[in-house]
């Protein structure tokens, strides 16, 4: 009969290894020296997983270097008293899926300098497979300081952050409920969204509602509409003449059950959301980082009168459908310290988004160039033979770049500086190179604002306009240099 299999837990508490295990304990981690600098010497390297996690400290620290800890609090406690008794001072892991954070605050409080390394960067080589020589390769990677620490923002912007995430959730469930309402409304047969552009609004919700109460004379569902519906009575009346089906309106009710509990998921969101943002502390500019006003002509005069009462409209205005039901720009402007929604083309919600997933201390990031590196919105051109080759993209899913190219696509009609060089780089470069480029310095700016504390102030797309065609004769003067001729301007 086959004995049966222990438990993680019970294996553990009894301190038994396999076979496979027991061999790799005897290998030895600096069996060849690669003649690298040791930044590290007290270093340990965890290999993170979902029952147990397998932790290497350097050879002559312990007669078992490689041990096994559980998944447990009692666990990961030990694992910090045993690397605090062997006088260890670094430790890294990589991030895998959720299974590190726990482990990252016990050892954080503990007073480890823990990095918390990409698995992209720690890549084996051949024949490394195993849970145990992937902590030692850990280790080894870490000592020679090989690997680069993820970033991760302080406590107080991760609880802003798990907050708006989970609020994003449930915006696109709640979409997901609007396409439910759509596609049942139209196996019926009746074509709602055909003459109203929004089933979600106000007239949309009224008749949905209505339909699922009972009611199916079209004429008196057809009197619910709001007055800025451009459709007449007669039109939405004949759009609403569907073949009623019992089982279909059930999936309709559902449907709107689900949307309502969405709405009222996000409200206790936003509830949240706000206490979190107000225990964000103030930021103050300094009064000799603030912008000093430029002598400007009268377009420019224009236009910041005309960008002073569009912030005024703006900033009165109700909260729009996904918007956060209190005055997020305000506390927006109190924790970041400068109104960043002054640049063309940021909104709150982006900003937001920024804020709630790297905060306002930009002191991670050495300057801009670092950040837009990290933000995967810089050019990559690996360099092979002197030659650029060509690299398929990395995926990754960064939330603040998303949300900047979301912000570039709307200057696309902007009259303003921003708005010129959008147009100009989309004929030169193409729209998805475009997009990179103005995310990228719609990033500068912002990490400028918050380091520098200076307001942007538009040039205009008149400006841009000048400064590229200054670019251009400059151009111009260089080739005709090269050939040792000279521009001479044409005679008017």
């Amino acid at each position: 009969m086959a004995k049966p299999k222990l438990s993680t837990f019970q294996r553990l508490m009894k301190g038994k290894l396999n076979r496979s295990q027991r061999k790799q304990l005897g290998r030895r981690l600096y069996s060849n020296n690669p003649g690298l600098d040791i930044l590290h010497p007290h270093a340990a390297g965890i290999d993170v997983g979902n029952q147990s996690h397998f932790v290497a400290v350097p050879p002559g620290r312990d007669p078992e270097p490689v041990r096994e800890f559980g998944c447990w609090t009692a666990a990961l406690i030990e694992i910090a008293d045993w690397l605090h008794s062997l006088a260890i001072t670094h430790v890294v892991m990589q991030s895998t899926g959720v299974y590190w954070m726990a482990l990252y605050d016990v050892l954080e409080k503990r007073g480890f300098q823990v990095c918390l390394a990409n698995a992209r960067d720690t890549r084996n080589l051949p024949g490394r497979k195993t849970d145990v020589q992937e902590s030692q390769w850990l280790l080894k990677l870490h000592t020679y300081g090989l690997l680069r620490n993820s970033f991760r923002p302080p406590e107080d912007i991760r609880a802003v952050r798990t907050i708006w995430r989970l609020r994003d959730r449930h915006v696109e469930d709640a979409g997901r409920e609007i396409q439910h309402m759509q596609k049942a409304m139209t196996t019926m047969n009746v074509q709602l969204a055909n003459v109203i552009s929004d089933v979600s609004g106000v007239t949309g919700q009224a008749i949905i509602r209505a339909i699922v109460k009972g009611e199916r004379d079209p004429y008196k569902l057809a009197q619910l509409k709001d007055y800025r519906i451009r459709a007449s009575e007669e039109e939405i009346a004949r759009s609403l003449e569907g073949n009623w089906q019992e089982d279909v309106l059930f999936e309709l009710r559902q449907a709107l059950e689900r949307y309502d509990f969405c709405h009222q998921q996000i409200t206790e969101c936003d509830r949240l959301l706000q206490k979190y943002l107000g225990k964000l502390p103030d930021r103050t500019i300094a009064p000799s980082q603030q912008a000093t006003p430029e002598a400007s002509t009268t377009q420019q005069g224009e236009r910041k009168t005309k960008k002073k009462k569009s912030q005024k409209k703006q900033a009165g205005r109700p909260p729009r459908k996904n918007e956060p039901k209190f005055d997020l720009q305000a506390e927006l402007r109190r924790v970041c310290g400068i109104d960043l929604c002054a640049i063309d083309g940021v909104k709150i919600m982006t900003i937001q988004t920024w804020v709630a997933e790297i905060g306002v201390d930009m002191s991670p990031w050495p300057d801009e160039d670092h950040l837009v590196s990290w933000l995967k919105l810089s050019p990559r051109k690996p360099i092979s033979g002197g030659k650029v080759v060509k690299q398929k993209p990395i995926k990754v899913k960064n939330r603040v770049a998303e949300a900047l190219r979301m912000a570039a696509t709307t200057l696309k009609d902007s009259d303003s500086y921003l708005g010129a060089r959008y147009r100009y780089l989309r004929a030169k470069l193409g729209e998805g190179k475009a997009v990179k480029a103005m995310a990228a310095q719609l990033a500068r700016l912002i990490y400028r604002m918050l380091t520098k504390g200076k307001a942007w102030v538009d040039r205009g797309a008149e400006e841009h306009q000048k400064r590229r065609a200054q670019r251009e004769l400059q151009a111009l003067e260089r080739k005709a240099a090269a050939r040792g001729l000279k521009l001479v301007p044409a005679a008017t």
